[in-house]
């Protein structure tokens, strides 16, 4: 099953390119990565599957008619909520309502109409965005979702107007051709969903994995500060590469088993190989919005959910993906947007 769900994974990701290549052809297999055993403590053919593959999703969506909603005595926004089928935080940002959410009878709220999805225990948002043939970054755009964008059990979230109407009639290629996998994809959309009122798990000791249907904390501060993951020749620096071609990051050429050193203190958010583009990818949640990413890994050597200080190996170097030569992609990204390396990395001489 495992083998049927990765190659249903069409990949949209156009943020690596290495020196020299002005195209990339799909890899006709998916690469094979060798992981640390101390990392799984299983062999890699029996690693858990991905968060957006861990939890199947019940598509339950419910259509709400556009209209208002006039406060009664004792009601709340989540009753409110309940009541007319809409989502709480769909009506306070319709409503202009902020945190504590105060709200009076008599006051009247507009109702947002839509399809709404009604999230489930341990439901992720990548997989709930699949499981209605929709994209995840305009549910994320549609609900003001914000980090740790952790979804709740009994959560409704507002589909998009193209999220198909019967989930249950789509084929397997319409199911791939909506699912197009991303590093934002995977940061802002694969915390399994938990309950009210629940706490996410702290992260792991240092190499310690934790099972891709747990809800993982982010860091709560972060220091500002960045270090060079690898030491090497920049072979393709940050931004535009004429003819609509764009880096996210800086592709480092180095040699193959070249450790990769985390740049800042943080949580791994996903470490694997299902972005074809990227072959061996780790991500790195630094907390206050930072993220991390390194591509092109022959090794991985952490875990979803492993904290991680500064300096430490946390895969090796490799051609992995679309790239013909030993390389990192090094990318570091701010509320979800790519931003230039150089402007926050010591300077070299």
């Amino acid at each position: 099953m495992r083998h049927i769900a990765i190659l249903i994974l069409l990949i949209a990701v156009t943020a690596c390119i290495p020196q020299g290549r002005d195209d990339y052809a799909p890899a006709t297999t998916r690469p094979q990565l060798p992981t640390d055993l101390a990392v799984l403590g299983t062999a890699p053919e029996q690693a858990p599957l991905s968060t957006w593959q861990a939890s199947p999703v019940t598509a339950n969506a419910q259509r709400v008619e556009a209209g208002s909603y006039l406060v009664q005595s004792g009601d709340t926004l989540r009753g409110i909520a309940n009541k007319t089928g809409a989502g709480s935080q769909i009506i306070a940002s319709a409503n202009g309502l902020s945190q504590p959410y105060v709200i009076h009878p008599g006051q009247r709220l507009k109702i947002i109409g839509g399809r709404y999805h009604t999230v489930n225990s341990g439901e992720t948002g990548i997989a709930i965005a699949r499981a209605y043939g929709a994209t995840w970054r305009e549910v994320v755009a549609l609900n003001a979702l914000e980090e740790p964008y952790i979804l709740r059990v009994g959560q409704k979230l507002l589909l998009p107007a193209t999220a198909t109407g019967d989930p249950a009639n789509l084929s397997i290629e319409q199911r791939a051709a909506a699912f197009n996998l991303d590093i934002d994809d995977i940061v802002t959309g694969s915390q399994p969903a938990i309950a009210n009122g629940a706490t996410a798990k702290e992260p792991s000791d240092w190499r310690k994995a934790i099972t891709p249907n747990a809800t993982i904390a982010a860091p709560t501060n972060f220091s500002g500060r960045f270090q060079w993951p690898v030491d090497g020749t920049v072979l393709s620096s940050f931004g535009s590469k004429g003819g609509g071609k764009v880096n996210d990051g800086l592709n480092i050429g180095v040699a193959k088993g070249t450790p990769i050193r985390a740049s800042a203190d943080g949580v791994v958010a996903y470490s694997g190989d299902e972005i074809g583009v990227f072959g061996g990818l780790i991500l790195i949640n630094h907390g206050s919005g930072w993220v991390t990413a390194y591509g092109h890994a022959d090794k991985l050597n952490v875990a979803r959910g492993a904290k991680v200080k500064a300096g430490d190996i946390i895969g090796l170097a490799g051609e992995s993906g679309y790239v013909e030569e030993p390389q990192l992609h090094f990318e570091i990204r701010k509320d979800r947007k790519p931003v230039d390396p150089n402007n926050h990395l010591p300077k070299r001489s």
